[in-house]
């Protein structure tokens, strides 16, 4: 069987904006909570700024930094590639690409019939 694929993923430009947050700000992770304010948009805190939750899912890292996930939004998108990008605009008010001119954008992609397969074994 097939290693399973990642479930989150960063374009070369969400890396980019990564390495340039980690040179700022030292350590840093993303949280995704799907919640009323920026909840499609994954916001990024120095490591010790966001207290995570006990239900909260650690889905791997992009650029040196850890990416986690709301149970919830899990449970909704345990089938999809989370694919994180950066376009131009203001990021989420406590995210730390706020004011940089470009912000975070999760995009994703449905695993296919091998992927899921690979990840449920």
């Amino acid at each position: 069987m097939p290693a399973p694929p990642p479930r989150v993923v960063a374009t070369p430009a969400a890396l980019d904006l990564i390495a340039r947050l980690r040179r700022e700000h030292g350590a840093i992770l993303f949280h995704q909570s799907g919640g009323c304010c920026d909840g499609s948009a994954p916001m990024c805190f120095a490591v010790g700024d966001f207290a995570l939750g006990d239900g909260d899912v650690h889905l791997g890292a992009i650029g040196g930094a850890d990416f986690f996930i709301s149970g919830p939004q899990y449970a909704a998108w345990r089938h999809t590639q989370l694919i994180i990008d950066v376009v131009p605009g203001r990021g989420g008010m406590f995210s730390l690409e706020n004011g940089s001119g470009q912000r975070f954008l999760l995009r994703s992609r449905v695993f296919d019939a091998a992927e899921a397969a690979a990840l449920d074994a």
